[in-house]
């Protein structure tokens, strides 16, 4: 028998395998279509090991699914613009080109290198102009719908990045790629108007019954709708008399879950980036306070400003507005706790109802009016009686959000209040009647700002033309190629390239400007799993009838991180294409596979940037491919994070070195290697050929099973006691007594070919070498029919028994499977007879297949 050598038979295969074109998918095929796919990288050099875990757990599952007989579709590219690249350029005198397609190189080989399954005829680069040129085409197709727009209004600004960020890109008021403090900056931006379709997006959750219950509640929670109203507000003077026909510019609208407080509402507030504030104040004495809390409050992010926790500042603008529900005059005030990306960016403060108001009316000593209360308040009999005079004075220690009867609340006194209420209900008919007040959803997701002021990224196919105004570019002139000409290090932008800024107006043939912004990353990746079931298509982003046959996506990997970016953002893209009447279908992927990260011995988030990142080559190198793959697959579910260790590795190795001698002895093929010592008891011998006989039926089933649930560690632990099973067999049988019992023979070949093809998603190089040269097999175990099992004889005959006392384990039996509960519980406490002598049993608890535990004292 040779040796195990993964270092010889790896490399070997994987030449074998692209030479047969093994991993190709075919369009036209009759079977059944499986789509696997991981989220595709960014190309930042090497491996690491974040890499090689999410993509081994796919790579499980796409050969699994051909071996139960789908044309699986398994292919891998690289998600190529962005920031990184510009700047790595910069720092080492490159281009980003040159520096983006060698780390795409660099990958491809480590990819190759473990054995992954990719078809790589349907390789797709996102800065590559044939891929791109189509996302410059979806833009104007989206453009054609009124889904883009381009608007002047106040944007997250990275001061790191030098470009602005989408809300979904700031995360605890951080940029999420540098970790940089985010500033808000007045710009005009290009948008997608996602916000279109949030209610579909927020319906349509219930139809992914095959994603992570989390993903889906951040999806919902950032989608954030909410019913309720707009109500208008009057600006008045400071008497609080009201213009009679009041104009747009008089009118304030603020939209409010909870219009049953309006009673309560003693102040009103406006973000520092309300559109009008600087009107409301201009010339006055109180210009110069607001203006200055405008400013201050761009250096607080607007993740702490909308949570509330930090002090809070406010100045008053001196002018009022008329609560319509009560004709009172309201000061207005601006404060930093308002944002203006919820809502209106107007706020009726309800200070006895929310805390933030509380706060805010404490610092600045303004009323806090009680307006609802549980029955059971002792201030309740009081104020529910209180008919005219409104009551501040009371002692009201801290804000009462929750439901109850309205007080101080006019004719609505007595009504139940809160979301949905009666209350809140019969306050809105009110308004509506006359004509302040109109019932409307509001969410808190806002359009997704897509202009990127960077070179390396996709262009904005769009023309400033001083006589036609912005114009898009004709789809006969794309793709808008990016300069390759372009000196970065010296500062150039695509803003002063002129080759690339100064154009021709496609509509009147004048000098114009060409759009200098280019386009966000995550559009790039929001459709590239369509562009893969047809990649060389030079006509259009995809055909219809070959994306519609492949997709939705059956099971997609990737980190959870991307919950409400690139996942949010690909489901709007499908929706948007389908309704061009490109898909036929409403969400792009079935099922979702989050796996949890991988973190170094101490505990820490692998990364770059802290030089905590391990590279599975120095692995290969020793081990080979396979059993870092199946180490990977060993550490723990999916979906958990790991802490690596590499201690493990060499039991792994070893355990595929024991199976390589196994294989082969069960096929007469192990020589010296053999396993066979000496005869044991002939009772032994029978025993362990029916064990391995039963195992083989069961471990298959428990492999099929917990492969179609993710737990491929789980799956491993059942092969090893496949092997287990196998070794004692080996040891109680000599080749030559095997070798003259047909029984034998059959179960000898039929247990080899099992554990070459459960191996054979885990570890292909070594499934593949075994399937050819000690089963003597053409071709691959690739594609062979998965191992089949019957239920009936995976039943074991006997199964062993935890016996506990008050929960301790004190003995161990083997009882029959199908033995009824009298007879267990018998032999349990025969076992533990000396234990519980002189003691009284209270209690047994018997757990089929598990133990029996007695309680006795």
């Amino acid at each position: 028998m040779k040796a195990y050598n993964p270092h010889e038979i790896e490399p070997r295969l994987q030449l074998a395998w692209e030479e047969a074109g093994l991993f190709r998918s075919p369009d036209d095929s009759p079977a059944p279509k499986k789509y696997v796919l991981e989220m595709f990288p960014y190309p930042s050099g090497d491996m690491h090991m974040g890499h090689a875990s999410n993509y081994t757990y796919g790579d499980v599952v796409a050969r699994y699914a051909k071996m139960q007989g789908f044309d699986v579709l398994h292919p891998m590219g690289w998600d190529a613009f962005g920031l990184p690249a510009e700047n790595a350029a910069v720092k080492h005198h490159s281009h980003p080109a040159i520096w983006t397609y060698e780390n795409i190189e660099t990958q491809k080989k480590s990819f190759s290198r473990m054995g992954f399954s990719y078809d790589w005829d349907r390789k797709v680069v996102a800065c590559d102009p044939e891929y791109y040129r189509w996302g410059q085409w979806i833009f104007l197709k989206f453009w054609e719908r009124g889904l883009v727009e381009r608007r002047n209004s106040p944007v997250n600004w990275c001061p790191s990045c030098a470009t602005v960020l989408a809300n979904e890109q700031v995360i605890e008021g951080k940029c999420w790629r540098c970790d940089s403090e985010v500033e808000k900056r007045d710009l005009t931006q290009w948008y997608y108007k996602i916000t279109d379709y949030a209610q579909e997006l927020l319906d349509d959750l219930d139809q992914l019954t095959g994603w992570p219950e989390r993903v889906k509640q951040q999806q919902a929670n950032w989608i954030g709708r909410s019913e309720g109203a707009n109500v208008d507000f009057i600006l008045c003077d400071a008497e609080g008399n009201a213009p009679d026909a009041p104009t747009a510019e008089d009118i304030i609208t603020v939209f409010t879950t909870r219009a049953d407080t309006l009673f309560g509402c003693s102040f009103f507030v406006l973000a520092p980036e309300y559109a009008g504030l600087a009107d409301l104040v201009a010339g006055t004495e109180y210009e110069q306070p607001v203006m200055e809390l405008v400013e201050a409050a761009k250096k607080v992010s607007a993740v702490e400003r909308a949570q509330g926790d930090h002090e809070k500042h406010g100045a008053f603008t001196g002018r009022y507005v008329v609560n319509p529900i009560n004709n009172e005059k309201v000061p207005v005030w601006v404060a930093d706790y308002i944002v203006a990306d919820y809502g209106t960016g107007a706020v009726m403060a309800v200070p006895c109802g929310d805390t933030r108001d509380f706060e805010f009316a404490r610092k600045y000593d303004l009323p806090i009016i009680p307006i609802i209360l549980p029955e059971d308040d002792p201030l309740y009999p009081q104020l529910a009686g209180e008919q005219g005079r409104v009551v501040t004075e009371v002692d009201w220690p801290e804000a009462y959000a929750a439901e109850g009867i309205l007080v101080q609340s006019g004719e609505y006194t007595g009504m139940k209040g809160g979301k949905h209420s009666e209350g809140e209900a019969a306050i809105v008919a009110a308004l509506e009647e006359m004509g302040r007040g109109k019932r409307t959803v509001e969410f808190r997701l806002r359009d997704w700002l897509i202009s990127r002021q960077r070179y390396w990224g996709n262009p904005i196919p769009a023309i400033h033309c001083p006589a036609c105004g912005v114009v898009p570019v004709p789809e006969e002139d794309l793709p808008v190629r990016l300069p390759e000409d372009i000196d970065l290090a010296a500062g150039e932008t695509l803003a002063t390239h002129a080759g690339f800024a100064e154009c021709t107006c496609p509509v009147c043939g004048g000098l114009a400007r060409r759009e200098t912004d280019t386009m966000d990353t995550f559009t790039c990746s929001s459709w590239y799993y369509m562009r893969y079931t047809d990649p060389h298509n030079i006509h259009a982003p995809f055909d219809s009838a070959k994306a519609n046959a492949w997709m939705p996506v059956d099971q997609y990997i990737g980190g959870i991180e991307h919950a409400i970016l690139h996942l949010l953002y690909s489901r709007f893209f499908t929706k948007v294409l389908r309704d061009l009447g490109l898909l036929d279908f409403d969400e792009p992927f079935t099922n979702l596979l989050c796996q949890g990260m991988v973190l170094d011995a101490h505990g820490d988030v692998m990364s770059k940037s802290k030089g905590n990142v391990v590279s599975p080559e120095e692995m290969i190198a020793e081990y080979g491919a396979d059993a870092v793959r199946a180490y990977i697959l060993f550490l723990g579910p999916p979906e958990k994070e790991k802490l690596w260790n590499e201690d493990g590795l060499p039991g792994m190795y070893k355990f595929l070195n024991r199976l390589w001698r196994q294989v082969h002895d069960l096929v007469g093929k192990a020589g010296d290697e053999t396993l066979f010592q000496e005869a044991p008891a002939p009772e032994v011998a029978v025993k362990a050929a029916q064990k391995l006989a039963r195992e083989r039926h069961r471990v298959v089933q428990k492999v099929s099973a917990d492969i179609e649930r993710h737990n491929f560690n789980t799956a491993i632990a059942a092969i090893m006691e496949l092997s287990n099973a196998t070794g004692e067999y080996l040891r109680a049988f000599s080749p030559e007594a095997r070798a003259a019992c047909e029984d034998h023979i059959a179960l000898d070949g039929e247990v080899a070919e099992t554990l070459v093809k459960l191996m054979a998603p885990f570890t292909p190089h070594l499934a593949d070498e075994l399937w050819q040269k000690a089963l003597g097999n053409e071709g691959f175990a690739y594609g062979q029919p998965w191992p089949e099992f019957d239920p009936e004889q995976a039943k074991a005959d006997e199964v062993e028994l935890a016996v506990q006392i008050c929960g301790k384990v004190k003995a161990r039996i083997m009882v029959a499977a199908d033995a009824p509960e009298a007879d267990v519980l018998v032999a349990a406490r025969e076992a533990v007879a000396a234990a519980i002598e002189g003691k009284a049993v209270k209690k047994e608890v018997y757990v089929p297949g598990r133990l029996v535990n007695i309680v006795a004292v």
